[in-house]
């Protein structure tokens, strides 16, 4: 009898050994864990709007007021082109994709250092961590959109066909955002004084993408470069869906190009160092 017990336990034990090699995560393994991942997702976004006096308006007044301001220094002062529409549209439609890239980055960034007591105890994909926390990002994006609609009206502004490539626009911004906020998770953890320079690197990113000036300021035979930077397909084809301005498709498949190609180097190296997580946390 005490043989056929100690049979069927060992039948059930689960050996859980670091991957060798550099593979791809199973998706299989993360949908396992999806539970997991919408819970931590709901637990970020509840914890963003508890205890605030405007909550989710929030998402509305941060683009609004920073459009404000560009719109002045960039607009009035610096008379910058805006392809022949109202500038505070103009940036407006730019700051969107924008915002929601920077404040998905600078979640992912800090998530796995943020869940250390659940890494050090529990065992689950760890890329779980960085993609929750973008959901919190989305859900901002989302608010925001609703904005747009009395501005269009107010400025007269009507969307065209383009306007039903929005959800493939975010997608791309999703795409990107999780390349760049999956990488700078891992480097937080191994490097940890990178949390200190990841703000600046976000920040001067913004001035490299058309945010507040249009793409077409750059000279033709330079402007593959300015593609290089897959937010600048990402800002520039989200901009053309809601203001009716011709839609830049190779920039758009150069920003798909590189946002892939970041995500997957973005898993990888992830992956590389996850094993070393929670000695390092």
């Amino acid at each position: 009898m005490t043989t056929q017990i100690a049979s069927d336990v060992h039948s059930h034990l689960i050996v859980i050994e670091p991957r060798g090699g550099l593979r791809l995560r199973d998706i299989r393994e993360l949908w396992s864990f999806r539970e997991l991942l919408w819970m931590l997702a709901r637990r970020d976004i509840k914890v963003r709007y508890k205890e605030t006096i405007l909550g989710a308006l929030w998402a509305i007044l941060r683009p609004a007021l920073t459009m404000l301001i560009f719109s002045i220094v960039f607009g009035r002062l610096a008379k910058l082109p805006s392809d022949g529409v109202p500038y505070p549209m103009f940036v407006f439609a730019g700051l969107l994709p924008w915002m929601f890239f920077a404040q998905a980055v600078s979640g992912a960034a800090a998530s796995v250092l943020g869940a250390g007591s659940l890494i050090t105890r529990v065992y689950f994909p760890r890329l779980i961590v960085p993609l929750a926390s973008v959901g919190v990002a989305l859900v901002d994006l989302l608010i925001a959109l609703v904005l747009l609609a009395p501005l269009l009206y107010w400025y007269g502004i009507v969307p065209g066909s383009s306007l039903l490539a929005v959800p493939l626009m975010i997608a791309l911004a999703l795409v990107v955002s999780l390349g760049v906020g999956i990488a700078f998770a891992a480097v937080s953890v191994v490097f940890r004084d990178f949390r200190h320079i990841e703000p600046f690197v976000v920040q001067i990113w913004m001035f490299a993408t058309p945010v507040i000036y249009p793409v077409s300021m750059v000279p033709d035979q330079w402007r593959w470069l300015a593609y290089l930077n897959p937010m600048s397909g990402v800002v520039e084809g989200f901009r053309a869906c809601w203001l009716a301005l011709p839609l830049d498709w190779i920039g758009v498949a150069a920003s798909l190009a590189g946002g892939m190609f970041m995500l997957l180097g973005a898993v990888v190296y992830f992956e590389r160092v996850e094993r070393r997580f929670a000695d390092l946390i």
